[in-house]
């Protein structure tokens, strides 16, 4: 499956309680997208999260549903640092 990592800004500092993570999951599910992981910013304002997902569109879907930024999405493959030895 495609991967995709999506750049989010928030206004103020993020904070995601467990709930809020089996609510993530739920609507992903539904609508057929993999949260891998993220990254979080030092002032708690940015993500850069990757994900499985079948298209752009997916995403932007599951993005809406949550109520949460998607500002960027950029289809990406993964690289292996082996590659350069």
């Amino acid at each position: 499956m495609p991967r995709y990592i999506i750049e989010r800004n928030f206004a103020e500092q993020l904070n995601v309680s467990d709930d809020d993570k089996i609510h993530i999951k739920e609507i992903n599910d539904e609508v057929g997208v993999e949260w891998i992981f993220s990254f979080l910013s030092a002032d708690k304002r940015k993500t850069y999260c990757l994900y499985e997902a079948p298209d752009e569109e997916s995403l932007r879907k599951a993005a809406e549903r949550l109520n949460i930024p998607a500002d960027v999405i950029t289809p990406v493959d993964q690289i292996d640092p082996g590659i350069f030895t």
